[in-house]
């Protein structure tokens, strides 16, 4: 099977009702980047995954993190020399935040830096692992199309959105390389 789609989830994993794993049971071409410590993650050994995952699925792939991976795949970019088609952010979680899970450690500092492939950060006016402007912030170091949901929470399972249709546009922007960006 051609991998065409990479879904990193985040602290803890994508549970079934998640729009990552969702999306991995109906998307042909979709495989999850997989950790060995989805609870107490060090940063650097996310990264070694990432670039695993990529090496396996080539420089067409498309990656779509969630939450602490947006991080992840943060700084592997500014490690990696491999290339990839784009990524989509969903909902980036703040590392350098007051309350970040001390078990997850090496995040930080968040590289600030431009993202050197097409990318697209969605964030939500109530996260409540990072504000709407923070995620604005981060958009705008890394030169992504920045997207407000809306009132989604975490867009996580428990913001109830299923196979999240919006999301799944913006994941086709980059699959198929639209000049939308």
């Amino acid at each position: 099977m051609e991998i065409k789609v990479l879904t990193a989830p985040g602290l803890g994993s994508s549970g079934d009702l998640h729009w990552q794993t969702l999306w991995e049971q109906s998307i042909a071409g979709t495989k999850r980047i997989e950790q060995s410590d989805w609870d107490a993650p060090v940063c650097a050994n996310w990264v070694a995954q990432i670039e695993k995952a990529v090496a396996e699925a080539g420089p067409q792939v498309v990656i779509a993190a969630h939450s602490l991976a947006c991080i992840a795949l943060a700084h592997w970019a500014g490690q990696t020399g491999r290339k990839i088609r784009g990524a989509l952010l969903v909902a980036p979680a703040d590392a350098e935040r007051p309350g970040f899970p001390p078990e997850a450690t090496g995040f930080t500092p968040i590289p600030l830096v431009k993202l050197p492939f097409e990318s697209i950060i969605v964030a939500s006016t109530n996260d409540p692992y990072c504000s709407l402007e923070r995620a604005a912030f981060f958009a705008r170091h890394w030169e992504s199309r920045f997207v407000n949901a809306g009132a989604k929470g975490h867009i996580n399972s428990e913001s109830g959105l299923g196979e999240w249709p919006e999301g799944q546009n913006q994941l086709k922007e980059l699959v198929q390389n639209w000049r939308t960006l």
